[in-house]
C-alpha cells in the first residue's frame, strides 16, 4: 500500500504486510545505495504488528519506481547468494563424502 501525495511523487511511504526488520532493513540498504534517493527510513508501527512502513524521497524521481528498481536489484542480490550457496554446498558435498561428515543426510 502506497501513501503519498498525488501532486509529488517524489515522496512516499509503503506499507508491507507480514514483513519485519529482515526485509525492510535490506530495502532500506538498497534504497540508500541508489543516488536518486534523498532519504530512505523504516519503522514498525507496533511490535506485534506484522507491518513495515518504508519511507523514500527521492531527488525527483518517482518514488514508486526507485523502490521498485530496488526491489529488482535486491532479488538479484538473493540470486547471487543462493546460487553461490548452493555451489558451495555441492563442492562441499563432492569433495568429502557423507560418511565423513558429521551430519545427518536424508
Amino acid at each position: 500500500m502506497e501513501h503519498g501525495s498525488l501532486t509529488d511523487l517524489s515522496s512516499s511511504t509503503f506499507s508491507l504486510m507480514d514483513e519485519d526488520h529482515t526485509l525492510a532493513n535490506s530495502v532500506r540498504f538498497t534504497l540508500n545505495q541508489d543516488p536518486r534517493v534523498a532519504f530512505c527510513g523504516y519503522s514498525i508501527p507496533h511490535p506485534s504488528d506484522n507491518k513495515v512502513n518504508i519511507r523514500v524521497q527521492t531527488t525527483g524521481d518517482s518514488a514508486k519506481d526507485v523502490l521498485k528498481d530496488a526491489l529488482q536489484n535486491l532479488m538479484v542480490m538473493f540470486q547471487h547468494v543462493r546460487t553461490t550457496f548452493d555451489k558451495a554446498v555441492a563442492d562441499c558435498k563432492e569433495n568429502r563424502p557423507s560418511e565423513h561428515m558429521n551430519i545427518d543426510t536424508p
